[in-house]
């Protein structure tokens, strides 16, 4: 089943990413950004679980549309 997304916010100027966008069914934030791939970086993470990836957020995109609540 499909999810139903709003835009949040975006701080690109050509409408690509990095964006954020709200499931309005589950509240749930979704990412879109580049994917972090340095093994050097991604090394550094903690309890990884098989299917998760990770991505870069510039802080200003989650100060400006991240939700309050």
């Amino acid at each position: 089943m499909a999810r139903s997304l709003k835009l949040l916010g975006t701080t690109s100027d050509d409408g690509k990413c990095p964006t954020l966008y709200e499931d309005l069914d589950s509240g749930d934030i979704i990412v879109q950004g580049y994917t972090l791939v340095d093994p050097d970086d991604v090394a550094q993470l903690d309890n990884v679980l098989d299917g998760e990836s990770f991505v870069v957020v510039p802080r200003d995109l989650l100060t400006r549309f991240a939700p309050k609540e």
